[in-house]
């Protein structure tokens, strides 16, 4: 396969396409970890984290928000960057095993469909704030809270580039 179609073959539109990937890894005795997010511009924060995460199983997924949950979130002027194009730069990472889109405005239906073993997300949320924490520790998994790295936000990157645009004017 070429680079491109490794890439590629990482990412899965919805969750029911992903789950045949996902029973081969539980066959062969993977520990799954799931992480979510909107990455809509990449930095390195995110990039810390996803390797954090990665450190706690065999294969790391990556629930995206697609375009539409992202707007339900975030507003109409966001995504930046559009799903598939952000799918692609989350695949194409060494630490990220599948990416995984999901249109609601959490992953909870998607982690009880998927019922990883380490649910990872930043130290920012309350376990009982992360979606699907009570489906992982209801059987048996773990939730973990990783360190984030400090100076690096997307809501941050935003406002800079505006603030050196209107400062351009």
């Amino acid at each position: 396969m070429s680079p491109i179609e490794i890439i590629q073959s990482k990412i899965f539109k919805d969750t029911p396409s992903f789950l045949p990937v996902l029973d081969q890894w539980r066959q062969n005795g993977n520990t799954i970890v799931f992480t979510n997010g909107c990455f809509d511009l990449v930095h390195r924060g995110h990039i810390d984290s996803l390797a954090k995460a990665a450190e706690w199983g065999d294969r790391l997924i990556v629930g995206l928000n697609s375009d539409v949950s992202v707007r339900l979130l975030k507003g109409e002027n966001r995504p930046l960057v559009d799903q598939q194009s952000r799918a692609v730069l989350l695949a194409s990472m060494l630490m990220v095993d599948a990416v995984v889109m999901f249109d609601e405005e959490t992953p909870y239906q998607m982690i009880e469909h998927i019922l990883p073993d380490v649910l990872v997300k930043g130290s920012e949320y309350q376990i009982e704030e992360i979606a699907g924490h009570d489906i992982v520790l209801a059987s048996g998994g773990k939730v973990i809270r990783v360190e984030l790295t400090e100076g690096f936000s997307t809501s941050e990157i935003i406002q800079k580039i505006k603030n050196k645009f209107l400062a351009a004017q």
